[in-house]
């Protein structure tokens, strides 16, 4: 996809209105500030740019401004930025766009940020039927935004989504429906170092349905948040516990994609394992029990001497977007990097450890226990860690050229 510039002031792809369904627009769950709401919004759609969200400082909440060396005139909400957590933030707008099975998306909006309607019988309530999907968004020094390969999110969707039964915008109107959703909610992208902006992409069948059948409408839906760390840790060593009884993903089944059903799944393990003290949990496959499969939302990657490793591919396992960029990242750096079964064994012997995803970008690993046997791997964040950790978070804020062709700037 070839770079490209977004500048605020242009007309947004998809017209705003305030839903129907929602809390009235003074409702302080949408908006806690004290301040007034001072645009007028009729039922009828109205272009986002003919309100000026994007062009003069929110009425909503007071603005922040960064020190003159960053941005004269940089409008941020009002919150803490430096305590941020992995944790939800409503923000001012989310995107919804609708399409009946057999149909194309098409007509999305930008609404404030709130509740949905959905009926009881719902596909996604009743069945599962759903997808998401997870990207972030950097403020640069200079206040613009940059997005980290939107489209390949987009292009993951519509895999999962052709594995669900289910219909998907097209990856153009993906990354659209993304940066109309990041601009209209720009002043939530954290200053330069203290964050990112979460995007949540969701698909979903949100049509009645009693028997088991797809669902008879969709909803793509985007939210977001801003974040800081994903583990409390930080970037610092987590400490990881082998599960070899409960599994992630079976052959055939839907481990590859990004369907909710596979998150729920994790959850009891998980739990159990923080409740002792761990970070999270790294899972086996459900055949030999000996393989590397994935951490709970996570890739693994396994470095011995100049060699990293990390599981293969093979319906399983999640095709993570961070996975795929750290292996071009650590190709360039001039490692040798292999993906192929990777044993438990080769994993209690290795020199350094790490997870990838979205939200924790690199996490280096302090400690594997298995069977009751603890692994430690040095006494801080391995160098191999910090090395592919700076190289990536530098291109995805701006700090470094972007000769990947990996980012999407919007101005």
């Amino acid at each position: 996809m070839e770079r490209s510039a977004v500048s605020a002031r242009i007309r947004l792809t998809h017209p705003i209105c305030p839903s129907r369904h929602f809390p009235s627009l003074q409702s302080p769950f949408l908006f806690p500030s004290s301040h007034s709401l001072s645009l007028k919004l009729s039922q009828n759609h109205v272009p986002l740019t003919s309100l000026n969200l994007l062009e003069a400082p929110s009425p909503l909440h007071p603005s922040a401004t960064l020190s003159d060396s960053y941005s004269e005139t940089v409008d941020l909400a009002d919150i803490e930025w430096d305590n941020l957590g992995f944790g939800l933030q409503p923000t001012d707008y989310m995107y919804i766009m609708k399409c009946a099975r057999g149909g194309t998306f098409s007509k999305g909006e930008l609404q404030r940020f709130g509740n949905i309607e959905l009926n009881p019988s719902a596909g996604i309530l009743n069945y599962g039927q759903g997808l998401f999907e997870g990207l972030k968004a950097y403020r640069k020094q200079d206040g613009n935004i940059l997005l980290f390969r939107p489209e390949e999110n987009g292009l993951r969707m519509q895999v999962g989504a052709e594995r669900m039964c289910m219909p998907s915008p097209t990856v153009e109107q993906f990354v659209e429906a993304v940066k109309d959703t990041v601009l209209a909610n720009k002043r939530w992208v954290p200053p330069p170092g203290k964050g990112s902006l979460y995007i949540r992409p969701l698909l979903m069948g949100s049509g009645p349905v009693l028997g088991l059948a797809p669902s008879p409408e969709y909803t793509f839906l985007i939210y977001v948040s801003p974040v800081g760390n994903y583990f409390k840790e930080g970037l610092a060593p987590i400490n990881l516990i082998v599960e070899n009884e409960l599994h992630r993903a079976t052959p055939g089944g839907t481990g590859g994609v990004k369907t909710i059903g596979n998150y729920a799944a994790v959850l009891k393990a998980q739990s159990e394992a923080k409740a002792k003290g761990y970070s999270d949990v790294l899972y086996l496959d459900c055949v030999h029990k000996r393989y590397l499969e994935e951490v709970s939302s996570c890739n693994i990657f396994v470095v011995k001497g100049n060699l990293i490793s990390t599981p293969a591919i093979k319906g399983t396992i999640l095709p993570g977007i961070t996975r795929k960029s750290i292996i071009d990242v650590a190709r360039s750096q001039g490692f040798q990097v292999e993906e192929r079964f990777v044993s438990v064994d080769e994993l209690l012997d290795a020199d350094e450890v790490f997870c990838t995803g979205t939200a924790v970008v690199v996490s280096p690993v302090g400690s594997i226990t298995y069977l009751g046997k603890r692994v430690s791997y040095g006494n801080g964040i391995g160098v191999v860690s910090q090395q592919l950790y700076t190289v990536l978070t530098r291109l995805q804020m701006g700090l470094s050229a972007d000769e990947m062709n990996w980012t999407v700037e919007l101005r």
